[in-house]
């Protein structure tokens, strides 16, 4: 039996009506604001811009290659910032790369030719110990004189290792790599020319073969070293032999053997031998002459360029006979 209260079924009916009045007036208010948001372009594109991301984030061919070069950003930025939080590290060995020398352990000569080169140049005496001393190796090896390798790194370079003219040619020595490439590939390469050491030594070579070239003549060397073939290569030597009598004279107080001292710079006194060369008799000193060319020997494009390519039969022996004689580049 079913009983019926009126009091109940009329609460009832009033509450499903309030509901009703209230989804009737919220669904436009609701509708108004999705419109209102949507609506707005960036909004649009920002959902889009989700929906992509979501889109490819379920692709696994896409999401970890996305995964990789985000945890690599990641990284570099986690790897700058300790650097920059961090000191570097003390490396205790460093001073073993550096080319140096005390002027203690050089003879008295050299220290002193050592410490006007320093003075006069500007450079430091420890690095430029090394190169005065190196230079007297190659001179009593080569029979060159040490002050005119040190001269021509003073008007080449003015003893900067890193030099470089606008026509390639590279170091203390200012030797025109590509042209005697072949020599550096004894030491390594032609990045070797920034070594000061190699690039004395090559240096030495080319000077070697331009005197011997010259017939024994070192002011026809210097015009060959500088490129003087068919212009007049005087104010070079001139230049250069300035500085070399300004060595002299440094190293005259001491009782040294005639060729580490001078080239014989006057013409009244005899010439000494600047090559080893049984073939090529050595010439005194006289004014500069241009050297003369056979007429097999095309000088097209090699005016201005300095240390020109030597003859093969020369080319051939220089470089393994001093790679012999001298010891390893440390």
């Amino acid at each position: 039996m079913t009983i019926h209260n009126p009091s109940i079924a009329a609460q009832s009916h009033q509450s499903l009506g309030l509901i009703a009045r209230l989804v009737k007036a919220g669904t436009p208010i609701a509708a108004n604001w999705v419109w209102r948001i949507t609506h707005n372009g960036f909004a649009m594109a920002g959902l889009g811009i989700v929906c992509l991301v979501a889109l490819l984030i379920s692709q696994e061919a896409v999401r970890e290659p996305a995964e990789e070069q985000l945890l690599d950003f990641l990284q570099s930025r986690q790897e700058t910032r300790l650097v920059e939080t961090q000191t570097l590290a003390p490396e205790p060995n460093a001073a073993d790369r550096a080319s140096v020398a005390s002027l203690s352990d050089l003879p008295e000569h050299q220290a002193m030719l050592t410490r006007w080169i320093s003075r006069q140049y500007r450079v430091a005496a420890e690095p430029m110990a090394v190169l005065v001393a190196e230079a007297h190796v190659i001179g009593e090896r080569m029979d060159i004189d040490p002050a005119l390798l040190l001269a021509i790194m003073a008007v080449e370079s003015r003893f900067n290792p890193f030099a470089q003219s606008p026509v390639g040619a590279q170091g203390l020595m200012q030797v025109l790599t590509r042209v005697h490439l072949d020599k550096f590939e004894d030491f390594g390469g032609k990045m070797a020319a920034f070594d000061p050491i190699t690039n004395l030594r090559v240096g030495a070579m080319v000077l070697q073969e331009c005197i011997r070239r010259a017939a024994g003549s070192v002011e026809g060397g210097l015009s060959y070293y500088v490129g003087a073939v068919t212009v007049d290569g005087s104010f070079y030597v001139k230049k250069v032999l300035r500085v070399y009598e300004r060595m002299h004279k440094v190293l005259a107080p001491f009782d040294l053997p005639s060729y580490k001292r001078s080239l014989t710079l006057s013409s009244d006194k005899p010439a000494l031998p600047a090559v080893s060369s049984p073939s090529a008799p050595v010439k005194p000193f006289s004014r500069p002459q241009t050297p003369t060319q056979s007429p097999n020997e095309s000088t097209a494009g090699t005016q201005l360029q300095p240390n020109m390519e030597p003859p093969v039969h020369t080319q051939q022996t220089s470089s393994t006979l001093l790679a012999q004689q001298l010891p390893p580049v440390q």
